[in-house]
């Protein structure tokens, strides 16, 4: 039925047409409400997190705007809520205790942080080794074991007796009654594998592993070489099972003279330092010591006696059985046409490991100059020639008897 109404040419809407219309205005508002509804959750939402934002930012900026603590050591703990430090620049303070601190961790020579007015104990701090001591341990494992090094199966099952054997099995010590040696010492001439059968014990033991130079050890101002000594030591027991590596150790280990300069007599300081942590009051426990020298000949003799380096390894250079394993492992890893592993070993007599693993890389140098991807028996000995040649250049032609007794 027709709700519109002819009149003078126009028409007129009823009351349905006006109730449809509000329907469809009060959809509209009824959308736009949640429209408007669902912005301001987000907005909300958005609101919360610019507050904790501004929460946590605030907090950072008091955390940089406080003062900073002072460093001290506690020296001693009077009671519950006193105890006497010593701050950073040597001055001893009574100072008061913070309460919330655990009276069990208050011990004498902690490090501990001071308030900087009242100087009171803040916190406690844990110890801190030198950065240079710290970063000497070693945390990625070289890729070397023992089948790597070649010509020194005498000389690793020494180093496995002395070193691995009281880590992994002490009770075997303590049922024999006696105690496992302290450490070893590895002497011979440069490139003969010293160092790369330390990396092999590294590989293969579970233990911390710290290498350092000697010469890192003599420091320039009076007490530092000392310090680190003790600092090194201290930081192997704490990692303990531990091996301490010391390569080029007569950097401090030469022999002490009476007409000396005073660098030579703080040198000598971290010598008795290194001494004295070696065979001294504190038992080392499942800390070992390896060390390295191109000149067992200038050692103090104190550093050489039973209970301090108590086995003395020689690595001397490879007879005909140690050269032929050093190149049978070097050229097994490059590709090779019929190389005549035995010649090369005839024309390598007197040769060190590092001559040796030289010798490889240069005739793996001659096949890629010649534009091939093998290595031939010409280039090997070619090679052999060419390192010949240098060796004779530096004057390096006396032999090992001459050179190490």
């Amino acid at each position: 039925m027709s709700t519109e109404v002819e009149s003078g040419g126009e028409s007129i809407k009823g009351p349905e047409d006006d109730i449809k219309s509000l329907e469809n205005d009060f959809i509209r508002l009824k959308d736009e409400a949640q429209r408007l509804l669902s912005e301001r959750v987000h907005l909300e939402n958005d609101l919360a997190n610019l507050k904790k934002k501004t929460s946590s930012l605030e907090t950072e900026v008091r955390i940089l705007t406080n003062p900073p603590l002072i460093i001290g050591h506690l020296q001693d703990v009077l009671d519950d809520e006193r105890a006497i430090v010593r701050s950073s620049n040597g001055t001893v303070f009574q100072v008061s205790i913070n309460q919330r601190l655990d009276p069990d961790i208050l011990k004498p020579g902690t490090r501990v942080a001071l308030n900087q007015e009242s100087l009171s104990i803040i916190e406690v701090l844990h110890d801190a080794w030198d950065p240079m001591v710290s970063g000497a341990e070693m945390i990625e494992r070289p890729d070397i074991n023992y089948d790597s090094v070649g010509g020194l199966d005498e000389q690793i099952e020494q180093v496995r007796e002395a070193i691995e054997l009281p880590l992994e099995k002490p009770q075997l010590f303590r049922a024999v009654g006696i105690e496992p040696p302290k450490g070893i010492l590895l002497v011979g001439p440069p490139g003969c594998g010293k160092t790369m059968l330390a990396k092999a014990v590294a590989s293969q033991t579970k233990a911390t592993f710290i290498r350092m130079v000697g010469s890192e050890l003599a420091q320039k101002y009076i007490g530092e070489g000392g310090r680190m000594v003790r600092e090194l030591f201290s930081l192997a027991k704490d990692k303990a099972p531990t091996i301490i590596f010391l390569d080029e150790i007569d950097a401090i280990g030469a022999k002490r003279l009476d007409s000396a300069t005073s660098g030579d007599r703080e040198v000598q300081r971290t010598l008795m330092q290194l001494l004295a942590e070696l065979d001294g009051f504190d038992a080392l426990e499942d800390v070992k010591i390896i060390a390295a020298t191109n000149r067992p000949d200038i050692l103090d003799d104190a550093l050489l006696r039973p209970g301090r380096f108590d086995r003395v390894i020689e690595i001397p250079l490879p007879n005909d059985k140690g050269r032929k394993s050093i190149l049978s492992i070097h050229l097994s890893r490059m590709t090779t046409s019929r190389v005549n592993i035995a010649k090369a070993t005839d024309a390598t007599e007197g040769f060190s490991g590092a001559e040796l693993k030289a010798a490889c890389v240069e005739s793996g140098m001659i096949a890629i100059r010649d534009g091939r991807s093998k290595v031939t028996q010409t280039d090997v000995l070619d090679a052999i020639d060419v390192v010949k040649k240098k060796r004779e250049t530096n004057g390096n032609s006396s032999s090992p008897e001459e050179l190490y007794g």
